[in-house]
């Protein structure tokens, strides 16, 4: 299972290539939660190394945005379902 950051990041990433300063907005934007550039580049290297993730060319002022990959893809789905497969057993336990 990935980490919070990580998800986060597949996540943003599935609407399309973002840099670090892109991915930290529209994550604090969509969750409230803002990760410091120590977590976020940590996940990115972790998920770049895990080839679930690939850089792009650098853009303007030398920042280069990440893509997802396949495999990042079918990571962050897998981990969406394993999420709903766990609420559900949640509202079970919870009426049980």
């Amino acid at each position: 299972m990935l980490a919070e950051p990580s998800v986060l990041v597949l996540a943003s990433l599935m609407a399309g290539p973002k840099h670090g300063y892109a991915l930290i907005t529209d994550i604090e934007a969509q969750t409230g939660r803002r990760l410091g550039p120590g977590t976020l580049y940590g996940a990115i290297g972790r998920l770049e190394r895990d080839g679930f993730i690939a850089p792009l060319d650098a853009q303007e002022r030398g920042r280069r945005p990440y893509r997802i990959t396949p495999a990042g893809k079918r990571c962050y789905e897998a981990h969406v379902e394993e999420l709903k497969q766990y609420q559900r057993a949640l509202k079970v336990l919870a009426t049980s």
